[in-house]
Parts: structure tokens; sequence; C-alpha cells
């Protein structure tokens, strides 16, 4: 056998081989001899008809055998003498496949494709500059979580000697049918709350349960919009029937020393409860802006280092990403069957761009952990299923047994090297401190400048937007359910 090693590209290499006329012949020969061993044919006795007849009337089989016989090893035995190592099956090609004659006469002419991993060049990963910057705390945002605190612990008072009104908290068994549809599940939900008037309460629901009292039952139809915040929902007409079980009003508890003590956490006053609030979200919004910081370095490392990315990693990270996608729309009640196929290709392409800043990221980090001769010891795999074990609530054990069905604690290992190539980055970098910007405000006033600046050369030119549409959905999930009386 001789072969011949091309690179197509950093990621591709091709291999020519030639199997010689001799081993054609002695495979084609083994493998004739194996059919006429075992073939019934009329007019002969079973092992006894000629092998000329024999190849002749097993003409396909025996080729297709013949070639699996000469290709098998032959194939891996090259990938091997050129020390390749295919990220994907190889594709194989063979010449002159039509007119291809296996009994001898000639050789085997095939070539082999395969993906390799290329040569990813040394990260130059000290000295990247980057600017953190922590989000400062607004005083509103304490009080926001001081109310919701309240909210937590605030008691419905059902109201006596009237009927319900604005500001009050009905509280329903809510079942509605579909006007278009009646054919399609049913939303129902029990014990759902509705205070009327409130902002995030579609209007149709307050106009309907105002002035209903205990014991009622009312009957009343919602129009959604077609941008309505549940897919399911969205544009859909829907007639329901309400159960009145109760209307309260919400009483919020009195904010002082003694309702901070009850929170069972170590307050002692409102004083020390806003302290220790404010020390937790000044952690939050430090820990955010080291997040940032690791971002954007990885981003910044990817962006300075170009290479070719191996086309079976990247379709490998945007299917994973594509299916992660998939479950989030299902989570929405958005039923996939119904999805239109160009917001599918038009989702995936996206993806593989991502797919492809994924896997390159992950390449050059894995380099950067070689160069610090990053190593992960048993002890610290140990420590973080530990640290998992806590936070999902489980045993160690239940654990490892999850993992040893994704790849075993390999996948722990992987992700603290990772994890250490990282903090690597980030203590090799040029850390400056700088002022927040929120990038929010910066958006909308680029936004209203570019407004503006387009208006004028737009007014005798129409551009639309191609969005992708979603089909409607037909409702199952407790989440449209508790969005039927919401505008999110």
């Amino acid at each position: 056998m001789k072969t011949e090693l091309t690179e197509i590209s950093p990621t591709q290499k091709e291999i020519k081989i030639e199997i010689e006329p001799e081993t054609v012949r002695e495979a084609y020969n083994k493998v004739s001899q194996k059919y006429a061993k075992a073939a019934q044919v009329p007019g002969f006795r079973k092992g006894l008809a000629p092998v000329d007849v024999i190849r002749l009337r097993y003409k396909n089989e025996i080729q297709s055998e013949t070639l699996q016989e000469l290709l098998s090893n032959r194939v891996a035995e090259a990938i091997q003498e050129h020390d390749l190592h295919p990220l994907s099956e190889p594709q194989l090609h063979l010449d002159n496949a039509e007119n291809l004659k296996l009994n001898g006469s000639q050789p085997v002419l095939l070539q082999v494709h395969v993906e390799v991993m290329p040569e990813i060049p040394t990260p130059e990963y000290k000295n990247l500059e980057i600017t953190r910057r922590v989000r400062p705390l607004g005083e509103s945002e304490l009080e926001d979580i001081i109310a919701e605190r309240l909210q937590e612990h605030a008691s419905l008072i059902p109201v006596e000697d009237r009927k319900s009104q604005e500001g009050d908290t009905v509280i329903v068994d809510l079942e509605g049918t579909f006007v278009d549809e009646p054919n399609s599940e049913p939303i129902k939900a029990n014990d759902l709350e509705i205070k009327l008037g409130d902002e995030l309460i579609e209007k149709s629901f307050t106009e309907n349960l105002l002035d209903v009292e205990e014991d009622e039952e009312k009957e009343f139809t919602v129009s959604y919009p077609a941008d309505f915040s549940s897919p399911a929902l969205a544009g859909k007409t829907v007639k329901y029937k309400a159960k009145i079980k109760s209307v309260g009003k919400v009483e919020l508890p009195e904010l002082n020393d003694e309702w901070s003590q009850s929170l069972g956490e170590d307050f002692t006053s409102v004083e020390d409860l806003r302290e220790k609030l404010r020390a937790d979200l000044e952690t939050v919004s430090k820990t955010d802006a080291d997040n940032r910081v690791r971002s954007e370095l990885i981003a910044k490392l990817i962006e300075n280092h170009e290479f070719e990315v191996p086309n079976a990693l990247i379709e490998t990270q945007a299917r994973n990403l594509l299916n992660n996608f998939a479950q989030d729309l299902a989570g929405r009640g958005v039923d996939l069957n119904k999805v239109e196929k160009d917001f599918v290709q038009m989702a995936y392409n996206q993806m593989r761009t991502q797919a492809e800043n994924d896997v390159r990221g992950a390449m050059l980090l894995e380099r950067v952990a070689e160069l610090e001769n990053v190593e992960i010891s048993d002890a610290e795999v140990a420590e973080e299923i530990e640290r998992m074990a806590q936070y999902y609530r489980v045993t160690p054990e239940e654990i490892r047994n999850s993992l040893a069905q994704q790849g075993g604690e390999a996948n722990i290992s992987n992700s603290l090297r990772t994890r250490k190539a990282v903090e690597a980055l980030v203590n090799n970098a040029k850390i400056i401190e700088g002022e927040w910007i929120d990038e929010n405000q910066t958006e909308t006033r680029t936004e209203e400048n570019n407004s503006k600046e387009s208006s004028a050369s737009k007014s005798d030119e129409k551009v639309k937007e191609k969005k992708p549409k979603v089909a409607k959905k037909k409702v199952e999930s407790k989440e449209t359910t508790k969005k039927a009386a919401k505008k999110e």
C-alpha cells in the first residue's frame, strides 16, 4: 500500500492511498470463495457452484464486501502512519468508482479526507488591557428590595360589605377556551391572584373583575395583542370563565425594628437590615464587574488570535446551542413543530457564529492552561463535586452517578482547568478601574441619534426589517396560565 499526505488547510488533510493489484486480487478471491462455499445455486449442490457463476450471481455483494475488506484496516493504517487524529469519521472517495474492477487487474485508488485539530498559535495572553467598571448602588434599589420583602410578608385581608374595586386582589379559579380553536386544550389556573388595576395586569381582567364578590361567576373575552409576552396567547382571543373565590385587600407589615428582627436573618433593626442588604448589593455589583472582566478578556483573546477552527467542533457546539434555544422556546410555550423553517435556519446560522467563537475560545484557553502548567488534582475534583452536591441539595454520590452518564469526572476536571486558565488571564492582565457606564442609556442615545440622522435620508425610502415568524401554539404550560392575566 502506498500513501501520500496532502494538506488542504490547517484542519483538512487528504491521504491518497493506492492498494496494489495483487492485494486487491487476494481480497477478491477470498470473498468470492466465501460466497461460493455458502451459496445455494440452482443446478449445483451447495458449495460446488463454479466461482465464475458465483461472481456473476453475487456481483454487487462481492464487490461491496471486497471493498470493505480492502479499506477498513488500510484507512486506519494510513491515518496512523501519518500520525493524524481525526475529529470525525473520515470521508472516503474512490477514483473511477463506477467502472472500478476488483479482480486484480488494476490498483484501487482512494482519497481519504480527515479533519484534525489545527496547530494553535501560542497565545499572547499576558498584559491584556481591560477596564473594570463597578455599577454604583442606587438608593432606589435598596428600597425596592425592602419593598419586595414587605410584599412577601403581606397579608390578604378579606373585604366585607362591598364588592371588588381597584386596588383589591381577587383570587379566582380560571378556565379559558380559544374562540378560534375550540378543540385546543383549555387554559386552567386555580387560585390565581389578580391585583385589580396593577400595571402588570391585562386591562381586560381589571375591567371584568371589578364590582364582583365572593362565590360570583363571571364570563368575559380577552383578545391578546400579537406581541403578547406569551407566544401561546399572542394574537389569540380567549373566552374565560372565572369563579371568584375571595376578594381581599393586601396589607403590608409595618417597616420597623420588630419586623426586621422577625425575618430570622440576624437583623437587629431597620438600619441594620439596610446596611447588610447594601453590603450584599455591593458584593453582587463587584462580582458582576469581575465576571465582565473575565468575559471581556476572553473576547479580546479570541479577537487577537485568528486561526481555522475545525468544522466538526463548530457543528457540535452549534447543535448544542440550538438545542438549548429550542428548550427555552418550548419552556415559553412555543410549539416547535410549528416554527417556520426560515426561523430555524436563521437561528442556526447565528448559533454557528457563536459556536465558532466558543470553540476558538476553548482551544485558546487550553493552550493557556498548558503554558501555565495547570494541573487538577483528585482532591480538587472531589471538592467541586461536594460543592455541587450542596448547591443541588443532593449527595456527592448522586452527582458522581450523574457524571458517569455524561463522560465521567473528566468533565469536572476540564471545567476546573478552564476556570484556572481564565484566572491566569485575569492575573496577567492590566486591569484599570474605570467609572461605570450605563450601556442601556448609551444604546438609547445612539438609537435616538441614528434615528434623527436617518429620518431625512429615508423620506422617500421605505425600509422593512424582515423578522422571523413563529407560529402560534396550543396552550398547555403552567407558565402560560400565569401570563394569561399579565401583560409583561
